[in-house]
């Protein structure tokens, strides 16, 4: 039989977060209600009339009154005419701001990741960003920060609500405020708020992951549902889903563990969300609604109570992402909210300039081969393969510039290498084969910024007050007898620039100014991130962090600034492990973030980057189709269907375990056939060296697998 993944192909789910709220006092005729992309809308028949357009509108919910979950925060309102912004307490982004001569600062929201109210108290909310969970006992007027479960950031959803209170013989004595979030990597969370000694708690039993991934992986949403006994009293039961895996779960919060009511065929596959109604789960899973009788675990494709939920979503404005509405289901009156509606268009990337960047398929070539002989090589490799496009180092990992750059701040930094191309002889020569053009441009680890003038922009050693380097480690310096007399510092090869430094930024967008104006299609970022490594990154300073800014908020000032000032794609290399996990962490590469600012995210799923176990299971030479084929799903979904995936796809042998064993011309080939059957948006060969001896034709969608177990 083919692959067993064959089977379970999709180029991108669509899905559509649905959340039954508590009914407080909600008319039964409810106007609907859409956020979109460009703010709040109200349907009236046919028209989706503007009620907000501030900024993005993520979720809507409804207790005594209307909140949104939007770009700019928490806002509330009672007549759709007034809103009030509810962000007391919640975190801010300080972010810089520079207009080429002057610099300012500027305060907005940090992200927030969802929005929940206590489905008996309606006073009570819980909201969250990437590193914290925060709880509202006054409608949202003040928040208060609960933390977060894990040392290691990332929150997809949270819920709040009162759970049952057991003694030792299991008896139900009472009920205690228990505040739930999920975690990328360490499954479902819960914090007793009003306990003494507050502490987040990780239930992980339970919990279904992928094969050959010691992590549970990331529930997707959190539904408490208020369900009454024999003698009358009320208990919540708590049901959740999956994001990348299709299961749905009931907890058992006497024992704190999940327990499964559902699991689907595919091996991937979304259920962002549930509606709970008269002993039925509405859900949407692969780009349909869908229904679990909860009695006889049957499963219903498209039930008519979702006509109009489809209905609704094709009225609405460009871009929807929410909605809110009453409907009756089973004789009463049931709340919606719908969020991640984008996942009903998985065609439609909302980067405007999605059309320019599909579908290309590239190879990486070293800046060392931009001309002669070399060139004419990778051309013939190009044509050889069915590709059509190339990456090529414009600015390379020295920091030096590899074209004749005429622009006078690019030239006054002294990087432009003595084998610099012609640029004009070079961009017409691939454009006369119709070769889409990247250039690539290292940003932060740059040597030859971090040496000019005398180290006014590197990373500084704030213990021994000079540009920092990274410390690998010691080698002990002996005389003639073994004695120890001495040790020398082993260093890095990796010289860090400021990230914080508006004039660096203006340096790197120069380079991509000029580069676009003389024939590149598309700029693509890489080390757009912080050092990371070295037994002396504690001493690492930067002295253009200006007003408390953190990794973050400087990534993003920098990001937002590039933007603003290049007219073209932009694309950004990520660590595959941030395209995996919804966290971004040590690095503050955080997709969800980056989504914002860029058009392409390149994540490096390079297989043997990953832990030699990882998704190591028979049969063993499959690994580097499942880290293609899960990654790449798993990446659209962090980004929300705002920027292309282009993943970077391994073209060379690493003296790993798994390389020793496995790598040839069919290792790449099963990389390409996991890009195909996930998303199938383009791809990227990288070989440092620029040897592609081992990649093999383009494959065309209607390919077989060819290998047969």
């Amino acid at each position: 039989m083919n692959c067993f993944f064959l089977r379970c192909r999709a180029l991108i789910l669509s899905v559509v977060c649905l959340f039954c709220l508590p009914l407080f006092s909600q008319p039964a005729n409810q106007t609907p209600l859409v956020g979109t992309l460009d703010g709040l809308f109200k349907i009236s028949g046919n028209s989706a009339i503007p009620v907000w357009t501030d900024g993005e509108v993520h979720k809507i919910i409804q207790t005594n009154q209307y909140y949104f979950l939007t770009s700019k925060g928490i806002f509330s309102s009672s007549d759709l005419v007034e809103f009030t912004p509810l962000n007391e307490g919640l975190p801010l982004h300080t972010l810089k701001t520079y207009n080429g001569t002057e610099k300012s600062f500027v305060s907005i929201q940090k992200e927030l990741k969802d929005l929940s109210a206590h489905p008996q108290q309606p006073e009570i909310l819980v909201t969250a960003s990437r590193d914290a969970v925060y709880l509202s006992k006054d409608s949202g007027k003040t928040w208060k920060s609960l933390g977060l479960s894990a040392r290691t950031s990332g929150c997809k959803s949270v819920a709040v609500a009162d759970m049952p209170v057991y003694n030792s013989s299991g008896q139900i004595t009472g009920t205690q405020l228990v505040v739930f979030m999920s975690h990328p990597i360490y499954g479902l969370s819960y914090i007793l708020p009003d306990a003494a000694s507050p502490k987040w708690t990780d239930i992980e039993r339970g919990f279904d992951t992928l094969p050959g991934n010691p992590y549970v992986d990331e529930i997707a949403d959190i539904l408490p549902v208020l369900e009454t006994q024999a003698d009358g009293s009320i208990i919540t039961k708590i049901y959740l889903s999956q994001t990348f895996i299709p299961r749905i779960y009931v907890l058992d919060w006497q024992k704190k563990q999940g327990q499964i009511i559902w699991r689907g065929e595919l091996v991937n596959g979304t259920i962002d969300s549930l509606v709970y109604d008269n002993n039925t789960l509405y859900f949407l899973e692969m780009a349909g609604f869908s229904s679990l009788d909860l009695e006889t675990k049957q499963i219903t494709k498209k039930p008519s109570a979702a006509d109009y939920w489809l209905t609704l979503v094709n009225k609405t404005a460009k871009h929807p992402q929410c909605a809110f509405f009453t409907q009756n289901i089973g004789g009463k009156t049931t709340a919606v909210s719908l969020t991640e509606m984008w996942m009903l268009y998985p065609a439609e990337i909302s980067s405007p300039f999605f059309s320019t960047v599909n579908n290309k398929k590239s190879l990486y070539i070293p800046s060392n081969h931009v001309s002669g002989a070399a060139l004419d090589k990778h051309i013939k490799t190009i044509k050889d393969n069915g590709l059509n496009s190339i990456v090529v180092d414009m600015k390379d990992d020295q920091g030096m510039i590899r074209f004749n750059a005429k622009t006078p701040s690019i030239i006054e930094k002294n990087g432009i290498s003595r084998y610099a191309i012609d640029l004009e002889p070079f961009v017409e020569k691939l454009k006369k084969d119709n070769i889409y053009l990247i250039a690539r441009i290292v940003v932060f680890k740059d040597k030859n910024l971090y040496q000019y003038a005398g180290g006014k922009y590197a990373v500084w050693d704030a213990k021994l007050k000079k540009p920092w380097l990274g410390i690998r480690g010691y080698t002990d310096i002996l005389d003639e007898q073994g004695e120890k007399t001495g040790s020398t510092t082993n260093y890095y090869d990796e010289y860090w620039v400021d990230p914080y430094s508006e004039e660096v930024w203006a340096y790197n967008v120069a380079i991509s100014q000029e580069l676009i104006a003389r024939g590149f299609d598309e700029i693509q970022f890489d080390y757009i991130r912080f050092p990371t490594d070295g037994y002396n990154l504690s001493d690492a300073s930067y002295r253009f962090r200006d007003n408390n800014m953190n990794m973050e908020s400087g990534l993003i000032s920098f990001l937002r600034y590039a933007r603003e000032n290049i007219q073209a794609p932009i694309g950004i290399d990520i660590y595959g492990a941030n395209g995996w996990y919804r966290s971004g962490a040590r690095t503050g590469q955080d997709v969800e973030m980056l989504s914002h600012y860029v058009d392409v995210i390149c994540p490096m799923f390079y297989p043997n980057h990953f832990e030699q176990n990882f998704l190591d299971y028979a049969p063993a030479a499959e690994r580097p189709y499942r880290i293609y084929y899960f990654g790449g799903y798993r990446n659209s979904l962090l980004a929300r269907n705002k920027v292309l995936i282009r993943p970077w796809v391994q073209a060379f042998y690493m003296n790993v375990s798994y390389d020793r064993i496995y790598y040839n011309k069919d290792y790449v080939r099963r990389e390409i056939f996991g890009v195909r059957d996930s998303l199938n948006m383009g791809y990227m060969y990288w070989n440092n060296s620029g040897r592609y001896d081992d990649i093999s034709p383009d494959i065309s969608s209607s390919e077989p697998y060819p290998w047969q177990y």
